[in-house]
């Protein structure tokens, strides 16, 4: 079924709800799900609606035209998208395959609905398990002593193949400030630890040394402070003192696929809303 996804932020107040649901119901506008939260703390109100496009008697254009009134009277941080048009992947990845494979296969099954134009890699290892699936690959190594050039090609490769987000599928290298800043909240990376403990390098390695008997992963969006952007998405495991590293890692690939999936699933549904460092998820 066809919808439009109505996201919307504003600074809380009473009415707001009233004001959208009356104008929906004024075009006969049929609403398949609705979320609200309302976060004390900041004084901010959250909403997400789904609503039956067919039901509506104009296009998602008109529809924004006859909104803008309304969001600018409650001061909105607002979008409304269409789930006819697909939103553009654009993944990237190292040397380890298991968040890249899973990704492949929930987007070869029709689990994901997306598109993936291409992937994109520092190494050559993941190639051919790309091209079975018909997507192109693209190598673009990184030079330790100027990374400039690789990042210039990895922005021109985003750019030409119109990606509305960029997923670090275990994607070993940090990217730059401009890269960061350019596609705020467009990009999602998974950190094989459960922030904010144990950022950086070898997260199971630090883990086991704590003798910690939970370890996770997370799925944030990436931001120029490394492993500090608005997290979407988090699981754990239960270890014991009789797991090695090897375990934990083992254990932590498992976790790292199912959060990353989610967390891009939560993204493509329009569900995750960033204020601040935080963000609102309607899962």
């Amino acid at each position: 079924m066809r919808t439009y996804r109505l996201v919307i932020a504003c600074p809380d107040r009473v009415g707001i709800v009233a004001k959208v649901s009356n104008f929906l119901a004024s075009y006969n506008g049929w609403i398949n799900e609705a979320n609200h939260h309302s976060d004390e703390q900041s004084g901010w109100f959250f909403m997400r609606h789904e609503i039956r496009a067919e039901t509506l008697p104009f296009g998602i254009e008109e529809f924004r035209e006859a909104f803008a009134p309304i969001a600018e009277e409650f001061s909105m941080v607002w979008r409304i998208t269409d789930t006819d048009q697909k939103k553009r992947v654009v993944l990237m990845a190292s040397r380890e395959s298991h968040c890249l494979a899973d990704l492949l296969h929930r987007w070869h099954a029709k689990e994901l609905d997306c598109d993936i134009p291409c992937v994109i890699s520092n190494h050559n290892d993941l190639r051919s398990m790309v091209e079975w699936h018909g997507i192109p690959f693209f190598h673009v190594p990184v030079d330790p002593q100027n990374k400039q050039p690789a990042f210039a090609e990895v922005s021109r490769l985003v750019k030409e193949h119109g990606a509305d987000v960029v997923v670090l599928a275990r994607y070993m290298q940090i990217l730059p400030p401009q890269l960061c800043q350019e596609y705020a909240q467009q990009v999602i990376n998974i950190h094989h630890s459960f922030l904010p403990s144990f950022v950086g390098a070898k997260p199971y390695h630090q883990a086991s040394l704590r003798g910690v008997k939970l370890i996770g992963a997370t799925c944030h969006y990436v931001t120029e402070e490394l492993d500090a952007g608005p997290i979407i998405e988090q699981d754990v495991v239960r270890v014991s003192h009789s797991d090695s590293i090897e375990d934990m890692v083992r254990f932590g690939r498992d976790v790292e696929k199912m959060v990353l999936a989610r967390g891009l699933r939560y993204h493509l549904e329009d569900r995750v809303l960033v204020h601040g460092n935080k963000t609102v998820v309607f899962n």
